[in-house]
């Protein structure tokens, strides 16, 4: 008799954890994963432009320069070839781009309503053509004195 009011119980508490988390819940769970997931890639967007001697904010400029482009498209600064003393700059931008491409996907996910993800895919489209622009300088400054 124990054992069935205890299964009982049991059942009855999951059907209402269950009924209580509810579908609409656990889509809102997820959003705000999504959202935490673009905070800490934007974070080490953030935190790899100050390394860089960056400052923690793209210019306006670079915002209105990536407006409706993917990150493929923004990241199209040249197409130079990456001499050794450029690699640490490169490799940075490569890395700041790929956090960018991250952001912007789960941006898509979340939708064109949700202000963060829509704001932070900007922001870090802006870094990435930012840090790639630093890579073709470095690459064009090699190339200029390997011509001395």
């Amino acid at each position: 008799m124990r054992a069935a009011t205890l299964a009982a119980l049991l059942g009855g508490a999951m059907f209402a954890t269950l009924a209580c988390s509810g579908p609409g819940r656990s889509v809102e769970l997820i959003k705000q994963d999504k959202r935490t997931e673009i905070i800490a890639l934007w974070t080490q967007i953030r935190s790899w432009r100050l390394d860089a001697g960056m400052d923690l904010e793209p210019h306006p400029d670079s915002l209105l320069g990536v407006r409706g482009k993917s990150v493929k498209k923004a990241q199209l600064v040249c197409q130079a070839q990456v001499p050794t003393p450029c690699n640490d700059v490169c490799n940075l931008g490569d890395a700041i781009c790929d956090n960018a491409e991250r952001i912007c996907d789960i941006a898509a996910e979340l939708g064109p309503d949700d202000k963060l993800g829509v704001e932070k895919c900007e922001s870090s489209k802006a870094s990435c053509r930012e840090a790639k622009q630093r890579c073709c300088s470095c690459a064009e400054k090699q190339k200029a004195s390997a011509t001395w």
